[in-house]
């Protein structure tokens, strides 16, 4: 517990500063709601037929006017990339400090085996995400509440649930793709997530490139899908939970093996 208790006192700010970001911009969002809604008479139909736009970021399939429509579309991206940049840099960094700042053979000559390591590094990040996200739907809930509405609990739920597991699969990849380096890997994770972001706007735009979806962990956080028909696309789900597992199975066997150096 030690590792963990370290890491997560590491990550503090890292973690405070993120957080604050994203709560503050998803609670703008929430609270200028009621003043775009009034305006939003007959532009609702003219973003749904904007044609490949529309398509890419789901306003095809939602009502801009109304206030699901408008999370999904405008919060669902901020929470969606903010979280996806902090999981890949917290992810990513991980395990590779330890080489990158030289820290690694006074940690590795404790009593304490990789293999412990490796978990409580995992834990560590996990936890941080979690209280990003736990952050993100109390703001949500509480400027919700402060503007009036009253939305359908399942497909927020959804959503948020959606978003969590998307954050933890990207951090699983960084975190598998950190055992493997000794420095250098910021610029690589938010590379990364950037790039399953934009794997999945293509995605949107053409059938033919639908097949992205099940490589890119944004392919189960559509909050226009969500949102629309009431559920995460399992097909996708899957995927990204065998590619979980596959980065941090990665961690624990290349960090268990590696020359430290």
């Amino acid at each position: 517990m030690t590792i963990l208790k370290h890491e997560i006192r590491q990550g503090r700010n890292s973690l405070i500063i993120w957080t604050a970001v994203i709560a503050f911009m998803l609670g703008v969002c929430i609270l200028i709601y009621p003043e775009i809604s009034k305006q939003m008479d007959g532009l609702s139909e003219a973003f749904a037929n904007m044609g490949g736009f529309s398509a890419a970021f789901g306003m095809d399939k939602l009502n801009f006017g109304e206030f699901l429509g408008f999370f999904g579309v405008e919060c669902g991206n901020v929470l969606g990339l903010g979280g996806a940049f902090f999981a890949a840099l917290a992810g990513i960094a991980a395990l590779s400090k330890e080489e990158r700042g030289h820290t690694a053979e006074f940690l590795l000559t404790h009593p304490v085996s990789r293999q412990n390591v490796v978990a409580q590094k995992l834990v560590s990040v996990i936890v941080q995400i979690i209280i990003l996200n736990a952050v993100a739907v109390g703001i949500t809930a509480l400027t919700t509440i402060m503007i009036g509405e009253s939305p359908d609990i399942k497909p927020l739920t959804l959503t948020f649930a959606a978003y969590l597991m998307m954050q933890i699969e990207i951090a699983a990849i960084c975190f598998g793709i950190s055992a493997f380096i000794g420095s250098g890997g910021l610029g690589l994770g938010l590379w990364l997530a950037a790039a399953f972001y934009f794997l999945n706007i293509i995605a949107n735009l053409t059938d033919s490139a639908e097949f992205l979806k099940y490589i890119t962990p944004f392919g189960y956080t559509d909050s226009s899908s969500i949102i629309a028909d009431g559920r995460i696309e399992i097909k996708y789900l899957v995927v990204g939970i065998v590619m979980t597992v596959i980065g941090i199975g990665a961690a624990f066997w290349k960090y268990g093996r590696k020359d430290i150096s």
